[in-house]
């Protein structure tokens, strides 16, 4: 991680604006297949053969879905974290430029791979606080109308509703899992995105020189490595967080009866879903954060 560009301080409050605009992009680019990859995951399973199964795979998940539910249909479930996205990606954004700071004293000194990684993981627990709610509200929504009934008319009505019935705890179902999945794996992107960056300079070069090709690829990169840690813990929260109260005692449940009744291979459903999206959202995320502030903003 030796760069020239580190020698500048990052400002946490660019960072947050940043974040802003590239997480609205992010949830734009991938609500759709976000949607898809939620019903491949809860979807009840088969019990002799495909037959009982709502969807055999991501075409045909796509496929129903706008048949019976219009283009609309794939973007079920947006209202939440449309509200939330954007503070969430710049809350990420700043915890991420606040962790280079504690992490790096010295402004002049190179940042190690593994502050950046540590300063990665600090960005996942500092946008839990959001993201735990909005995810739980998103899949509630996501999964309503394979029941055949609509529970919840939107992301107000389903939060409320959700305090009703077991007040804040309720609303916060999930927050371990979203902690698991999120603070390795986003310590994994950002060192990632880093990493190619630097590998991608040329000799002599500074990263902020670097073409918006080669920060597109970075970024895509860093998306799909990020999903391939996250999307196991991924798969148990989008279950416990949609399953009927009392379903599961805990996340060790929710892992003994996936395993037992699908195996351990239901630990990555969704894959195809996840790394179409992974990649274009993603390199178009961190790019877009860095034209918002007017180059203002530098990663080492």
């Amino acid at each position: 991680m030796n760069d020239p560009g580190l020698q500048k301080r990052i400002s946490p409050t660019k960072n947050f604006v940043a974040g802003g605009v590239g997480g609205a992009c992010l949830l734009l680019a991938g609500h759709p297949l976000d949607t898809i990859k939620v019903r491949l995951q809860t979807q009840p399973r088969a019990s002799q053969s495909h037959a009982s199964v709502i969807y055999t795979g991501t075409y045909d998940c796509l496929r129903k879905t706008l048949s019976k539910e219009g283009v609309l249909g794939l973007y079920r479930g947006m209202g939440a974290p449309l509200l939330g996205v954007a503070p969430m990606m710049a809350i990420s954004f700043f915890g991420f430029g606040l962790g280079k700071q504690l992490l790096q004293p010295d402004p002049r000194a190179p940042l190690t791979s593994q502050q950046v990684y540590l300063s990665g993981m600090l960005a996942g627990v500092f946008t839990t606080v959001i993201v735990a709610p909005g995810e739980r509200i998103k899949c509630l929504l996501q999964v309503q109308s394979l029941s055949g009934r609509l529970k919840y008319a939107g992301p107000l009505d389903c939060a409320v509703q959700l305090y009703k019935e077991q007040g804040i705890r309720s609303v916060y179902k999930g927050t371990v899992l979203t902690l698991i999945r999120d603070v390795p794996s986003s310590g994994l992107y950002f060192l990632t995105y880093e990493y190619v960056k630097n590998a991608l300079t040329p000799e002599g070069q500074s990263v902020t020189q670097l073409s918006t090709p080669r920060i597109l690829l970075a970024g895509g990169l860093a998306g799909i490595l990020n999903w391939v840690v996250a999307l196991p813990p991924d798969v148990l929260k989008s279950n416990f967080q949609t399953a009927a109260e009392g379903r599961y005692r805990g996340l060790r449940d929710v892992l003994a009866n996936l395993i037992r009744e699908e195996g351990a291979c239901a630990l990555y459903k969704g894959f195809t879903a996840v790394m179409l999206r992974a990649f274009p959202a993603n390199a178009v995320t961190l790019p877009i954060a860095l034209s918002a502030t007017l180059s203002m903003l530098h990663y080492p």
